[in-house]
């Protein structure tokens, strides 16, 4: 992922608080689960749109890609790509993964499951936690 950004940190945060006010949420659905409600906010895209441009599961669709940028330019995860994500962070996000993000979780790190609710929101809000710290020690340098 490229350097912290405001507008990156607002894209989580406003995915965890859609999550906790009720939004639908299925792990098995592409556009309802953890990657589908971050492209719902980056993409403005509804979560039937999404499911039909992924085509299947996230993991798949972030691997599937063309010699030159990795991604169909009219893809969901490109226009993620584009908003400032990488590939791999989308990848770890889907599977709630990333070591660094999870030791930024309230009272240290720990395993989380993939498709639950109210892990995911914790997720998000470590990311934008950790990219706001991080922002802050590149000002402070």
């Amino acid at each position: 992922m490229r350097e912290p950004s405001p507008r990156i940190i607002r894209a989580l945060r406003e995915t965890a608080a859609r999550l906790r006010g009720g939004a639908q949420y299925h792990w098995g659905h592409a556009g309802q689960c953890n990657c589908g409600h971050l492209a719902q906010t980056i993409t403005a895209l509804d979560d039937r749109e999404i499911y039909r441009m992924v085509a299947g599961e996230w993991t798949e669709h972030l691997n599937n890609s063309c010699p030159v940028s990795g991604l169909d330019l009219e893809d969901v995860a490109a226009r993620m790509v584009r908003f400032g994500f990488s590939v791999g962070a989308l990848a770890d996000l889907e599977h709630l993964r990333n070591r660094e993000i999870l030791t930024y979780l309230p009272g240290g790190p720990e395993p989380l499951r993939r498709n639950d609710r109210g892990d995911l929101v914790r997720y998000l809000e470590a990311w934008a936690d950790m990219l706001e710290t991080q922002g802050a020690a590149a000002a402070l340098a």
